[in-house]
């Protein structure tokens, strides 16, 4: 007998019907089994109308009324190309609104529509350019290279902070001008920051039979803030040095920039560099992380990869960023009526874009749930949907993860995962934190 489903009311009068064991906003929900989840976000898609879900009300954020869970992959990239009715203001990495002292952190250009975020925007993609990615190139092959010295020298242990971490935090930490004896503190702080719901990184949200503590919550933030402020404290004392000595660096680029007759204070560069070292680190050592995972599972697709390299490459690290989906969703605001696919968002909705579930849409990817390196065309939303907030440091991504496994199955093609994965607990990123591996 099925579970009798509870009716939620949504903001422009549709009733919906969830059934009670797919609740996004349930934080035990996404403590569940991954089979269980992708069942779940399999079910609302194939429902003729978007569900509404409750926020949940958290200390210190409060909470609003709901919001729309967009699951299909037409209504994901529909709104990523209209920002001028789904607007990443006030705030597009929170359900809740964000207050001053956490904006102040955490805002950046993620949460700005253009004009403002295409002029900063413009300023921070001169890292990222052709030229400036094939000038890494030396570099990102010989931190790989060092990562696969010590495997070899130390024996196998976690992939994720012997191999999958240490490439992408190198590679940020290089692009900023980090001093060396600061990158340990960078990559906790970040870990702490994407960490909030997972006990490991910041004791915060824990579960309990009653539902989530408040003493949890209260004490994940907390250390979520402290984090935020460290790695801001650090970023504005970078800013000051380069003012007085510029570099090479993003952080030189950032401070002497003019954008339009106004240059960007330390503060913005400080929540800047905040979602920099995050962006840049987590989300390319999950899809590592994963990819190893997706490999050891499917020796067919190893076989194919390894038996020719450069040719399957490429398509593999879209399969691997499809199947993996480090992050799981944004979120936006409408900023007018607005009817989408049959149906009507009004002014002042929130809308979460699921990108793990576009990612699995039956209309769109064939045998969406099989890992097929050789998968074309593969319009994948992994990092993020088309239009002005698609991930900047993409390419660098897909070239971080190509370098990587080259040296990896080239010195050690028997490399794989050895365990199960310890899951990051959250509702935001797809994460690892800790892989076992052997060769």
């Amino acid at each position: 007998m099925e579970p009798n489903p509870i009716r939620l009311q949504g903001r422009c009068g549709v009733t919906t019907a969830v059934r009670h064991d797919v609740n996004l906003s349930d934080i035990a929900f996404w403590s569940r089994p991954r089979r269980e989840r992708e069942a779940a976000f399999a079910a609302l898609r194939a429902r003729e109308r978007p569900a509404f879900f409750p926020e949940l009300k958290l200390p210190f954020l409060g909470g609003g009324p709901g919001y729309w869970a967009l699951v299909r992959h037409a209504d994901v990239v529909e709104a990523s190309r209209t920002p001028e009715v789904f607007s990443s203001e006030p705030c597009s990495n929170s359900i809740a609104d964000l207050p001053p002292y956490l904006a102040r952190y955490f805002g950046s250009m993620i949460n700005m529509d253009d004009p403002r975020h295409a002029r900063i925007r413009r300023v921070v993609s001169r890292a990222f350019t052709p030229r400036m990615l094939a000038k890494m190139e030396t570099d990102l092959q010989a931190t790989a290279t060092r990562i696969v010295d010590d495997v070899l020298r130390e024996g196998p242990g976690d992939f994720v902070t012997r191999v999958a971490a240490r490439l992408p935090l190198q590679v940020i930490c290089d692009m900023a001008g980090v001093p060396d004896r600061d990158r340990p503190m960078v990559f906790d702080r970040s870990n702490v920051i994407l960490g909030l719901g997972d006990p490991e990184y910041t004791g915060g949200l824990r579960l309990a039979e009653t539902g989530v503590t408040r003493t949890g919550v209260a004490y994940g933030l907390t250390r979520g803030l402290t984090a935020g402020y460290e790695l801001n404290h650090l970023a504005m004392k970078l800013a000051r040095k380069r003012r007085r000595e510029p570099g090479d660096d993003l952080v030189s680029a950032l401070v002497t920039a003019n954008l339009d007759g106004e240059s960007l204070t330390d503060q913005e560069i400080g929540s800047f560099f905040i979602l920099l070292v995050v962006a840049g680190n987590e989300t390319t050592r999950n899809a590592m992380s994963h990819g190893l995972k997706l490999l050891t599972d499917h020796p067919d697709q190893r076989e194919l990869l390894l038996g020719d390299f450069d040719r399957y490459i490429p398509g593999a690290v879209e399969e691997i960023v499809r199947m993996a989906t480090p992050v799981i969703q944004f979120r936006r605001t409408l900023t007018r009526d607005h009817e989408m696919n049959g149906h009507l968002y009004r002014e002042g909705d929130k809308v979460l874009l699921f990108y793990n579930s576009a990612n699995r849409d039956e209309e769109v990817f064939a045998n969406a749930g099989a890992f097929d390196i050789t998968r074309s065309p593969n319009p994948h939303v992994g990092f993020g949907g088309p239009g002005p907030h698609f991930c900047l440091g993409a390419n660098l991504a897909r070239r971080e993860i190509t370098v990587m496994f080259r040296e990896l199955f080239t010195r050690l093609p028997e490399i794989r995962s050895a365990g199960r994965p310890d899951h990051l607990f959250s509702n935001f990123i797809n994460g690892i934190k800790h892989l076992p591996f052997t060769y």
